[in-house]
């Protein structure tokens, strides 16, 4: 065995000597040689020292792959902070900003809050399941000026080794309001965080505080254009639009979707008798009792006049019904001031296959019209094209509706 190795480092000496002397150095390859040329050194010299080489030769090899591996996140996390200013979608700049933080060593996951102006918190997470999420929620942002960062430990009694044991908090910041928070997970025991990572955070918490900013200003600008200044709810823009983009998405994973429109019995003769004034105030309470009859799903809006609609993704001609009915019941039992106890009549329209956006409207607004021909307070369903609405509408209870085609 030993001549076999003495031979085969002779026939490959220059090749052999060069690659020993790039991993390990001068110093064994002289060993390397004194072996061969003495010829007196034991087999189980050899094997040690081949062993050796083999132990060096995967020490750096896993430092090479651990090297890269740290570049690549590096890489990863300076392309989503230079990609932070590319952006002024709220959802993307966060995104973005969870991204870099989650790229980070010893960071497992990563939770980010953001108030606009409006008031609304935003709130993004990866690497946390929807119960973690709730487990380790921090709540509003730390508003001490001259606060760096926190160190938030978790509770581990109860839980599993894999959950998450600490936190680093960094507050969001423009000038000196702070508009958020960024906090960075481990699932790690120990010490929690290095110096460096802290470090990273910190600065990844500067750079996306000024992004994030316009972000915020942005959203709250399109917020505000797409809200009707009369009742609070969203507008007709912003109705087709979504109804467009929630018809696509049914029809692309084949989900039901339902689409209610509803105006207000007899609101000319408040207007002919209180004014068009005292009109926009009966019609701001009217969005204000939709507001609280709508699922957090629904998406209610102001089409125009006295006339609504509400999207129901996710809902069959059940769900809308449910909720034509709650809405019919909620306007009885809470009058409006000058107006009194207020009536609507409902179309009820739901997707079918041949349906774009436009057809579902109008096919809902077709049912609505002939609720309103059969009398105060009905809901029609509408099963077929325009025209032939089912229309057996009722003033009592809509789950009675029988579906028939004229």
């Amino acid at each position: 065995m030993s001549g076999g190795v003495l031979v085969a480092l002779a026939m490959g000496e220059w090749i052999a000597a060069a690659a020993v002397c790039a991993l390990l150095g001068g110093g064994l390859l002289a060993v390397v040689y004194a072996l061969r040329k003495s010829g007196r050194e034991a087999d189980d010299r050899v094997a040690r020292l081949l062993a050796e080489l083999d132990r060096r030769t995967s020490e750096i090899r896993d430092e090479l792959l651990s090297a890269l591996e740290r570049e690549r996140l590096e890489n990863r996390r300076a392309r989503a902070l230079g990609e932070l200013a590319a952006s002024i979608d709220l959802d993307d700049v966060l995104r973005r900003t969870l991204e870099g933080a989650a790229s980070l060593p010893g960071v497992d996951a990563a939770h980010i809050a953001v108030v606009t102006p409006g008031g609304e918190t935003v709130t993004r997470s990866v690497g946390l399941s929807d119960a973690e999420a709730d487990d380790v929620e921090l709540g509003q942002a730390p508003s001490a000026r001259r606060m760096r960062s926190l160190l938030v430990t978790y509770d581990a009694a109860g839980s599993d080794d894999h959950a998450v044991q600490s936190a680093l908090v960094q507050p969001l910041r423009f000038g000196d309001d702070v508009i958020g928070l960024i906090a960075a997970f481990t699932r790690a025991g120990g010490e929690g965080f290095s110096p460096d990572t802290d470090l990273k955070v910190e600065e990844l918490a500067a750079s996306a505080g000024p992004a994030i900013e316009n972000a915020r200003r942005y959203h709250e600008a399109r917020r505000l254009a797409d809200i009707d200044s009369h009742t609070g709810l969203h507008n007709r823009r912003y109705f087709h639009e979504t109804l467009a983009r929630e018809v696509a998405r049914s029809q692309r994973y084949e989900r039901p979707l339902a689409v209610i429109v509803f105006d207000v019995d007899d609101f000319k003769g408040v207007n002919d008798r209180f004014g068009h004034l005292a009109g926009d105030t009966v019609l701001g309470q009217v969005g204000e009792r939709v507001r609280g009859v709508v699922r957090t799903s629904d998406i209610a809006c102001r089409v125009g006049g006295d006339e609504f609609g509400v999207i129901l993704p996710e809902s069959s001609l059940e769900d809308a019904e449910q909720l034509c009915e709650r809405l019919k019941s909620h306007m009885a039992l809470h009058p409006i001031p000058q107006a009194g106890r207020l009536q609507i009549s409902a179309g009820i329209a739901g997707l079918r296959p041949q349906d774009d956006a436009v057809t579902l409207f109008d096919r809902a607004d077709d049912a609505l019209y002939r609720a309103k021909e059969a009398g105060k307070g009905r809901v029609a369903i509408a099963t077929s094209a325009i025209g032939r609405a089912a229309t057996e509408a009722t003033p009592t209870a809509i789950s009675r509706i029988e579906r028939e085609e004229r």
